[in-house]
């Protein structure tokens, strides 16, 4: 019985989020009130949906959903939901949504085409991951990588955005753009998300290694999950180095947002899929 509601649940998040994503678009092209309110509506529901799958997947297996790669897709998306819906109410930018809210789609589909439902049933625990201190980890992670993402689209808003006054055109491409924030507010936005998110994946590094010593006896072992995990703060402390010491802004900053969240995305997926290690259980 909560299998299918499990299952059902997932669906809820997939149909939401493909509606989300196509609404936002939508939104930005015609720039009608009432859809922009449905596409936030959507994403509601779709954060709703994905807490209540993660909710009952805890309730089947008696454990934190962190077993295998499905659960921790499924914290991912959430992760970045949270975190986007969070700034769209905040700073009023409902455009955000377009850029950020097609990561968790494909987050989805990946899930979808690459995991059948064998791979997606309740699992036991494996001895290395009985710990609370990997709850601690997962959780500081999935906020850190939402955060992330949202910076990341912040920051393709920001050279979507520059290009476009750097070389005026006219057409569509051209309205769409002024719709964004000043170039200011999505700089200084997107400063403020990396420095919320940062102290988290530094959290999210310390209690792993916490973790590792008490799961392998040893805090760092240079698996290729910490080297990467390690090269991706490293990277985010240099946003925040260049911009506190050397007042980095602009492009130079926004592409430091993406490349940062591209670091993230093969920590993720690069790492677990690609490289074989002590975190393979993920996978």
């Amino acid at each position: 019985m909560l299998e299918n509601l499990e299952t059902a649940m997932f669906d809820i998040v997939v149909l939401a989020c493909t509606l989300g994503v196509l609404l936002y678009w939508v939104w930005m092209a015609a720039k009608k009130e009432f859809i922009g309110r449905l596409a936030t509506g959507l994403t509601i529901i779709a954060l709703i949906a994905d807490l209540t799958t993660i909710i009952l997947r805890m309730i089947i297996s008696g454990h934190p959903p962190l077993s295998n790669g499905y659960e921790f897709l499924m914290t991912f998306v959430g992760g970045i939901i949270a975190v986007y819906l969070y700034a769209e109410f905040r700073y009023k930018l409902k455009s955000l949504g377009a850029f950020v809210m097609p990561i968790p789609f494909v987050l989805l589909m990946f899930i979808i085409m690459t995991m059948g439902p064998e791979e997606r049933i309740a699992q036991a625990i494996p001895p290395a991951l009985k710990s609370q201190w990997l709850t601690f980890h997962v959780l500081t992670a999935m906020f850190a990588y939402g955060a992330f993402a949202v910076s990341f689209g912040l920051g393709i808003m920001y050279l979507l955005k520059s290009g476009k006054e750097d070389k005026p055109t006219k057409g569509q491409a051209k309205g769409i753009v002024s719709y964004f924030p000043a170039l200011e507010v999505l700089d200084d936005l997107s400063y403020k998300v990396v420095g919320f998110a940062f102290p988290l994946l530094t959290l999210c590094i310390i209690t792993g290694a916490i973790w590792a010593d008490y799961a392998w006896g040893t805090y760092w072992s240079w698996d290729p999950k910490e080297t990467w995990s390690l090269i991706t703060w490293i990277i985010y402390a240099a946003f925040l180095h260049a911009r506190l010491m050397y007042g980095w802004k602009g492009k130079r900053a926004a592409w430091m947002a993406v490349f940062g969240f591209a670091a993230v995305l093969f920590t993720f997926f690069g790492v677990n899929y690609l490289l074989p290690g002590l975190h393979s259980y993920a996978q």
